[in-house]
Parts: C-alpha cells; sequence; structure tokens
C-alpha cells in the first residue's frame, strides 16, 4: 500500500517539531499539522514569555540593590503595553524560525487542526483526508479551570501574555510551579498579588523543605499566600471595574480583585483527536497510553510529550520525539531517559531540582542529609534578608548523591551542572574532593561536610 507520507506529525510544538524535522533528516517524507501557532505552548504561551516576564519583574529588585551599591538608580514607570509588543515580537521571530527549519528540512506544514480518521490516516479541518505510515501525536497539554469558573471572564495562563494592562490586584488560585511563577512575575511589577492554594503548602512534589523555603520568600516579597484555602464562588463585575471579582473562599473570607488567574494544573490535549475510536488507549484526565517506546496500543500511532502526561517538560518531549524518530525512520533504537531529571521553578528565589526529595529518598533506604542556609554575599551587602538553601541527599550505604535542591537567585543554571554530575552517578566524597570556586554561592554543594540528620 503506498501513502502520502511516512510521518504525519499532530503537533507543532518542541517535541513535534524536533520528530518531524529528524524523520526528514533521516529521508522520510513528513507532514506536520498545527492548529494554532507554529512552537506550541512552550515558545508561544509558556516557557519562553514567562522566562522574558521574570527578566522583566526582577529589575525593580536590581534598581534597589543598586542603590544599597551605591549607584544613583531610580525606577520609574513599567510600561507593560510596550513590553509586550515587544515579547510578541519575539514571539513572532521565534516561531519564524521554527517554521523556516521545518522547510528547511523538507516538511510540508498544514496550518490546520488535524484529527485521527483511522491507523494511518488523518483528516484536515476542510476535510481533506490524508494516509501516513506513522501517525505521531505531538498536541501538549492546555491550561485547565474547573467547570465552575470556566463561563467567568477569568484568565488562564495563556491568557496573562494578551493582557491589555496590567491589573492592580490579582488572585491567583493553585499551588503548582506556574501559580507560583506567575505569583512572583506579577508581584514584582508591582500588582497586589493573593494566591490560594488548598494544600498544605505550596510546589507539592518538591522537596518539603525547599517548598518551605520559596514559599517563606514569596511572602517576605509581598505575596499574600493562603494555604489551606479554595475558592467557593466568584461574581464578575462590569469590565473595567476596580475590585471587578468578589471572591469567597473556604477560610471565609470575601475578597475583591481586577483579576482572577486560575493555575489550577493542565490537561493532555486530546479531546476529540478520534484517537479512542481507532483504539488508542487513554489514561487519566485523557492522557495518551504509550509505552517506553511513545509507542501506542496502535502500532502504527506514537505519542509524546505532555499530551502522554509523562513528564510534562519541553526538554523531556524534545527527546522523546527525537528517539522516535531515530528508532522509526534511523534504524538507531533509542528510548527517552526519564531518570534524574532536573527542572527549575522560576520563582524569586528560584527552586533547581534534581533526584529524589528527602521524603523519597527516606521511604526507599538511609539517607544522609546535607543542607545549609546562609545570606549571600550580593544579598547581605545590600541589607536584603533572603537566604539561600542548599541540599544534599546521599544514600548511606552507597555515598551516591540521590538528590539536589537549591533554592537561591540562579537555582536554574546550577541545578544544570549540578545534574551532570548526579546524572553520571557521583558520590558525596566525588563532591568532596571538587575544589570550591570561592566565593560564589554554589561552593557550598561541595563545602557541605557533615549531614545535619539522616535516617
Amino acid at each position: 500500500m503506498s501513502f502520502d507520507y511516512d510521518l504525519f506529525v499532530i503537533g507543532g510544538g518542541s517535541g513535534g517539531v524536533r520528530a518531524a524535522r529528524i524523520a526528514a533528516m533521516e529521508g522520510a517524507s513528513v507532514a506536520l499539522a498545527e492548529e494554532d501557532r507554529m512552537g506550541g505552548t512552550c515558545v508561544i504561551r509558556g516557557c519562553v514569555p514567562k522566562k522574558l516576564m521574570v527578566f522583566a519583574s526582577g529589575f525593580p529588585r536590581a534598581i534597589e540593590d543598586a542603590r544599597a551599591y551605591g549607584w544613583d538608580a531610580r525606577a520609574g514607570r513599567f510600561d507593560w503595553p510596550a513590553f509586550r509588543t515587544k515579547l510578541h515580537a519575539e514571539l513572532d521571530r521565534l516561531e519564524g524560525i521554527y517554521r523556516s527549519n521545518l522547510e528547511k528540512a523538507g516538511v510540508t506544514i498544514y496550518d490546520s487542526r488535524a484529527t485521527v480518521a483511522g491507523p494511518q490516516a488523518v483528516r484536515l479541518q476542510d476535510g481533506r483526508q490524508i494516509t501516513a505510515r506513522h501517525i505521531l501525536i505531538a498536541t501538549g497539554g492546555r491550561p485547565f479551570i474547573p467547570d465552575e469558573f470556566a463561563d467567568l471572564p477569568v484568565m488562564s495562563s495563556n491568557d496573562v501574555f494578551l493582557m491589555e494592562a496590567l491589573p492592580r490586584s490579582v488572585l491567583i488560585v493553585g499551588g503548582g510551579y506556574i501559580a507560583c511563577e506567575f505569583a512572583c512575575i506579577l508581584n514584582g511589577l508591582g500588582v497586589e498579588v493573593t494566591q490560594y492554594y488548598r494544600g498544605a503548602q505550596i510546589l507539592r512534589g518538591f522537596d518539603d523543605e525547599a517548598r518551605g523555603h520559596v514559599a517563606q520568600s514569596m511572602m517576605a516579597d509581598g505575596v499574600t499566600l493562603c494555604l489551606g484555602t479554595d475558592v467557593l464562588d466568584i461574581e464578575a463585575g462590569a469590565e473595567g471595574t476596580a475590585g471587578r471579582f468578589t471572591v469567597r473562599s473556604t477560610d471565609g473570607q470575601e475578597r475583591r480583585f481586577d483579576a482572577v488567574l486560575f493555575a489550577t494544573g493542565r490537561r493532555p490535549n486530546s479531546e476529540g483527536l478520534g484517537l479512542e475510536e481507532v483504539g488508542v488507549r487513554m489514561g487519566r484526565f485523557g492522557a495518551v497510553e504509550v509505552d517506553a517506546s511513545s509507542q501506542t496500543a496502535v502500532p502504527t500511532i506514537h505519542a509524546i510529550g505532555d499530551v502522554t502526561d509523562r513528564i510534562n517538560l519541553t526538554p523531556v518531549a524534545i527527546r522523546e520525539g527525537q528517539a522516535f524518530s531515530e528508532t522509526v525512520f534511523g534504524g538507531r533504537p533509542s528510548r527517552a531517559d526519564h531518570d534524574l531529571v532536573p527542572s527549575a521553578v522560576f520563582t524569586q528565589p528560584e527552586l533547581g531540582s534534581v533526584g529524589l526529595t528527602e521524603e523519597a529518598a527516606r521511604s526507599r533506604e538511609p539517607v544522609d542529609i546535607y543542607a545549609t542556609s546562609f545570606r549571600a554575599m550580593h544579598s547581605a551587602f545590600a541589607g536584603r534578608s533572603d537566604r539561600v538553601m542548599m541540599k544534599l541527599v546521599v544514600s548511606q550505604a552507597t555515598g551516591r548523591v540521590l538528590g539536589c535542591h537549591i533554592v537561591a537567585d540562579h537555582a536554574g543554571e546550577m541545578i544544570q551542572l549540578a545534574a551532570i554530575a548526579i546524572k553520571m552517578g557521583a558520590t558525596k566524597a566525588d563532591f568532596d574532593r571538587t575544589v570550591a570556586v570561592h566565593p560564589t554561592m554554589a561552593e557550598e554543594l561541595v563545602t557541605m561536610k557533615a549531614p545535619v540528620r539522616s535516617g
């Protein structure tokens, strides 16, 4: 049987684009359909614009520090429209690069929604049906807003970058990394931020000690963090009015906000793709079930990235996409490695993490915990009270470093380097043998000599 293409990719995010390019470079005929903008969540409405907003929100503190260091520096008014215009110009540039790279690789692009019409067929929005030897689902995820609030004029993370003006006050609902990052960003831009989280502590899944450190820092910086608190009811007033949203919460309070942002998790973007109809098995919240090679229950259909709800990080999706194409079209069987994946939360300060948390490690084996908290030189001189936290989780049996957790400015940069050593199986003795780079914050990773606790 002849096919229109060897591979048809549904989804033009980072994972889908990488898979399409690698397959085309291996000599396959490839097509890709994207119903929105090329680049997906990360480039258009996630990692990239968010990190640029992180940079923008850090300047007030930098200017305060500059005065402490002797500079006659003053912060003027933040011009959100000017920043937003430049932000979207940058996103347009990046989208153009993604599109250009696909075209250079010989990939046919369909600017259309595509659904699965059979084990080896897809249907475009205009009704055209296209056949392919293999189909790859790379449609990512989407923000989730609880049904009872979905019809209200509240925001999701997708909407933050589109705001016409910054609100004077905002309620952020949620306690994951997206909620915490936007709380810090908007707080840094001068917005009065309140955050509700129904759990006992923010950043579930990260190391407990690090979570507490971030929470304390956020509150010290001016974020009103209400733990054990959830929304009961929201009333929305007329657009443009101050305190437009009246919010009643489980702590018995009624508060008013100019805007409400729900950052209550994300869901796999699999709805309406026709997957179940052709035999693809679906998991919790619509996650596409795959094996270690990203293959679904239908041998000709694979899936990668957030739509599979494995590790929802852009670099992981890219690795999965590359492994798929190398295996299927390059004749080099490979699998994406999901072990010891580092991550960073771009709060202020940042949280960098790789490996096991103290809690997870203790449930597996006896461990030694090496930890320190201190005022960094830069902050101490500037008169700031914020503290750095660094932590190593070490196996008592082997001495191997099982986890590393850092809360500090630039923790994302530090954890990337620490992750290399930990991925290679470095022991605490290896860390101890490494000469410190002085004076730096990171030197503390190799100067902690005695455990603070064991168990």
